[in-house]
């Protein structure tokens, strides 16, 4: 009988190993065909675990956490970077030593090691999409910390500028515990048609849709998303984002290397 396990473990562990560590695909990904998984006054969706060119694990999931659930013991992640990003309701989060008070829209980066919770404190459900990445570089706390390592990003603080028929927010543009540079905006278009000339860059970059429809070329192939909906463009993909409609369609993005 153990002969015929072994057997089956020399067999089997290759392609367990193989799918831990499967590539991430540029193209859409959506919020509802994400599957979901029920709980106390909660549920998640898990929509994409796997690798990309710069992390060796990349996981992308989002948490509702039902009004008046209560929140999961206070935890560290030691060899994982999370981004949190509020999709709606509101949170108490507690990061280290700050605590504050976040709405739709804010951002959290929390750097490995670092003792985390968050708490829905409002009175509707809040939902919230946490990106969670390690580097096949070791990790680097000092740079981290020189960088001003954990951020909160309060939606309400961060100024709003119309340019050239078009609104951003600026949220962080920094070096991390995982990445070399990290870099994070909003755009918000008013009317149909692209952000910019297609482009290509080294950072993998996800657009992630807050309000309207949005659409995306990437190496040659189209994709449409609605809101709640995200695209990945790998690393040095060509890529072009616009607006679908004569509407207001506004979007995080969000880029690494």
């Amino acid at each position: 009988m153990q002969k015929y396990l072994l057997i089956l473990l020399f067999f089997f562990l290759p392609s367990i190993a193989s799918a831990q560590t499967t590539e991430v695909k540029s193209g859409v990904y959506t919020w509802a065909n994400a599957p979901i998984k029920q709980g106390d006054k909660r549920e998640t969706r898990t929509f994409l675990q796997g690798s990309t060119k710069e992390f060796s694990f990349f996981k992308v999931h989002a948490t509702t956490q039902l009004k008046g659930a209560a929140p999961k013991p206070a935890h560290t992640l030691d060899s994982i970077e999370e981004l949190i990003i509020i999709k709606e309701g509101t949170l108490k989060c507690t990061v280290g030593d700050t605590t504050c008070t976040l709405s739709a829209g804010s951002v959290l980066l929390i750097p490995p090691g670092v003792k985390q919770q968050l708490e829905n404190t409002g009175n509707t459900d809040a939902a919230y999409y946490v990106f969670q990445f390690k580097a096949y570089n070791t990790l680097d706390k000092d740079r981290s910390n020189k960088s001003g390592g954990a951020i909160f990003c309060d939606i309400d603080s961060l100024p709003y500028v119309i340019k050239n028929e078009k609104g951003s927010r600026n949220y962080f543009n920094k070096p991390t515990a995982m990445c070399q540079n990290y870099e994070m905006h909003t755009t918000t278009l008013y009317k149909k048609g692209p952000s910019h000339a297609a482009h290509q860059h080294v950072d993998t970059e996800i657009i992630l849709v807050i309000t309207g429809q949005a659409e995306i070329t990437i190496d040659g192939q189209y994709y449409k998303a609605a809101a709640g909906d995200f695209f990945i463009a790998n690393s040095n993909t060509m890529h072009q984002v616009g607006n679908m409609a004569d509407a207001t369609c506004s979007y995080f993005a969000f880029k690494w290397r």
